[in-house]
């Protein structure tokens, strides 16, 4: 089954936000816990429209002092440094890198307005900011060979988002 799925993100804080299809239905969510942890969780009614999906319901960003880079678990699996999902392998490149929980390497091409994931040289989501007539804030587009990734691309887009709202040094 191929095709694009789009997903319009409402609420612009990178540590509180969720994601809708275009029937309205809620696909994820992203919000913070006093303890400072920020849970990115696919929700089962999005979920269940599409059964090619695959890997974790959800991803738990836990952060060290003053929102320092700390570690992130994907459902209940080993502790990851937030770092490693956010490698920079060159000083002035914008691109960010990240291991998916079966060994393959991807990245995030980071711009003012627009961030994509590319896997290789296929690009299999497209986050872009709205216009200002937009009821929502940005849009997500992922491309059907995302959906094996799915939780581990919303992960690092929002932690890469938190990364420029906090002004991480990488």
């Amino acid at each position: 089954m191929a095709g694009t799925y789009v997903l319009l993100q409402f609420g612009s804080d990178p540590f509180s936000h969720r994601f809708e299809d275009l029937e309205s239905r809620p696909a994820f969510t992203a919000h913070e816990t006093p303890n400072i942890v920020v849970q990115v969780a696919r929700e089962a009614e999005w979920s269940q429209q599409h059964p090619d999906i695959m890997g974790p319901n959800n991803a738990f960003l836990y952060f060290g002092p003053f929102r320092s880079r700390g570690f992130l678990v994907y459902g209940n699996g080993p502790e990851v440094a937030m770092a490693n999902h956010i490698r920079q392998k060159k000083d002035a490149s914008t691109s960010r890198y990240f291991t998916t929980q079966n060994g393959k390497e991807m990245k995030w091409r980071i711009s003012p307005q627009k961030m994509e994931c590319v896997d290789g040289r296929t690009t299999i989501a497209t986050w872009e900011l709205s216009q200002p007539e937009d009821m929502f804030c940005a849009r997500l587009t992922i491309k059907h060979a995302g959906l094996s990734v799915v939780t581990e691309i919303l992960t690092t887009l929002t932690l890469n988002r938190m990364a420029m709202a906090l002004g991480w040094q990488l």
